[in-house]
């Protein structure tokens, strides 16, 4: 790594980029073996990711199950699926059997993936090469409808954004602070939900759509796995979080109403924005959200969850303060990198004093605060944080085409976003076969209105 473009507080942070571009350059120089990783997420869909691995003997065993162990964790949580088939080695298919497990190191993922997402057995297979499954992507058009009254709503973990918008101009938005991630009633959350499409539906003289976004997995408009809901046990999950947004459309007369990933519909709202496709769109606020719009511009059922997509490979027995997601166990995963969760965990290494019960929310505003007032440490935080994401967006292109990479979300506020894109287009220009990405910065009025409003645009009306 070039020395001058180690993130100025993290100088143990090693860029998954970096380490997969020295590992491809080992196995031009050793000679190489395909390996192919299918994951099946249901329904027909299959991902397939080639790779060229080294000749799997000595001391190439252990880069050769790192390398494989990491692009399946990132392709877990880009894509999806329950059902993964490895073809071409089956020693690889049986260390990461191992791995992920109900008793390995991604037992989180495992047991996530399998019956909280996908309602299947988690499974790890292996086929020779010539047996591997063939890739069958789904993908459909969604969003861009602007005919009509509608109301679109965002719901994040310190705030929830509606917008009203009558044949695509916005004629009201707000913003209104809400606590959901502990509620342990959920009538908090629907009753919070329904507040806000109230206060628009009072803009508008009927409405005809009803579209939101919401952190999580959704599939047919209910919630699989998602953050808002933390607080409620199992059983209310599953009877009253799963069915909400049904309960709510009938609510508003059964009109159209469609919720989705919240990442999907900031990739939408990006690609409306920039009038272009092949969009990956990066929100940076409670935790990170991510969503892409193919260049045929549309959305895919992937998860898109990078919050859980590895960018560090830093190996923590040889670094003292590893960043380590708190709900899934791993290390050097997005949210630990793009969130408040970042900012807070810089502070100390800035030499940024706050009172250890401060939550995270007012530790990024204190931190912001500081930087419109000139303090040099809480530049070094955004810094910090724009390095790590100009060597993630070199990542993440090696599993993603893309073009744009719109950038939005709290932490980006103010002077915050232009020190982080700024740094992020250094250290990606360092990388020759990424650099004509393009990094775009989400406008005040897209931060005020994007989310929301993109979010009205999913639902086509209905006909006769």
């Amino acid at each position: 790594m070039v020395a001058d473009l180690t993130p100025v507080l993290d100088s143990g942070f090693q860029p998954a980029a970096s380490w997969n571009r020295a590992y491809r350059t080992k196995v031009r120089e050793s000679g190489g073996d395909p390996l192919i990783i299918a994951l099946e997420r249901g329904q027909g869909a299959v991902s397939v990711y080639e790779a060229t691995i080294l000749p799997h003997t000595g001391e190439f065993i252990s880069l050769n199950n790192r390398y494989v162990e990491r692009a399946l964790k990132f392709l877990l949580w880009q894509k999806g699926g329950h059902r993964i088939t490895i073809a071409g080695n089956p020693l690889v298919a049986d260390h990461l059997r191992g791995v992920y497990s109900p008793g390995g190191a991604r037992a989180f993922d495992c047991e996530f993936m399998g019956e909280r997402v996908y309602k299947a057995r988690f499974a790890i297979e292996s086929v020779p090469l010539e047996d591997a499954p063939r890739c069958s992507e789904k993908a459909a058009p969604l969003g861009r409808h602007f005919d009509g009254c509608r109301i679109g709503f965002d719901l994040g973990g310190s705030d929830r954004k509606s917008a009203a918008m009558i044949d695509g101009n916005i004629v009201f938005s707000e913003e209104v602070a809400w606590d959901p991630y502990y509620q342990t009633d959920p009538r908090y959350h629907l009753d919070g939900i329904d507040d806000s499409l109230r206060r628009a539906a009072a803009h508008l003289p009927r409405v005809d759509a009803v579209g939101g976004s919401a952190a999580g997995v959704y599939i047919d408009s209910e919630p699989r796995v998602a953050s808002i809901f933390r607080g409620l046990t199992a059983e209310q999950f599953e009877s009253c979080a799963r069915p909400m947004f049904h309960r709510l459309r009938e609510r508003w007369n059964n009109v159209p109403f469609l919720v989705v990933n919240d990442g999907e519909v900031a990739a939408l709202g990006a690609s409306m924005a920039l009038g272009d496709n092949a969009v990956l769109g990066i929100s940076m606020g409670t935790s990170q959200a991510a969503g892409y719009v193919t260049p045929e511009g549309f959305i895919t059922d992937w998860l898109n969850e990078l919050a859980f997509a590895p960018i560090d490979y830093r190996e923590p027995d040889r670094y003292d303060n590893v960043p380590r997601d708190e709900w899934s166990g791993d290390i050097g995963v997005g949210a630990q990198y793009f969130s408040q969760q970042a900012v807070a965990r810089l502070l100390p290494a800035a030499g940024i004093d706050v009172p250890s019960a401060m939550p995270f929310a007012e530790r990024l505003s204190r931190t912001q605060q500081l930087l419109s007032g000139g303090d040099e440490r809480a530049h070094r935080v955004f810094e910090t944080i724009g390095s790590y994401l100009g060597y993630a967006v070199a990542h993440y292109a090696d599993f993603y085409e893309v073009r744009h990479v719109f950038v939005m979300g709290r932490v980006t506020s103010g002077e915050a976003g232009d020190i982080m894109l700024g740094e992020a287009r250094r250290v990606l220009a360092s990388f020759s076969e990424h650099a004509g990405i393009g990094l775009h910065l989400a406008s005040e009025q897209d931060k005020r209105h994007g989310q929301a409003a993109a979010a009205a645009t999913l639902p086509a009306l209905e006909i006769g």
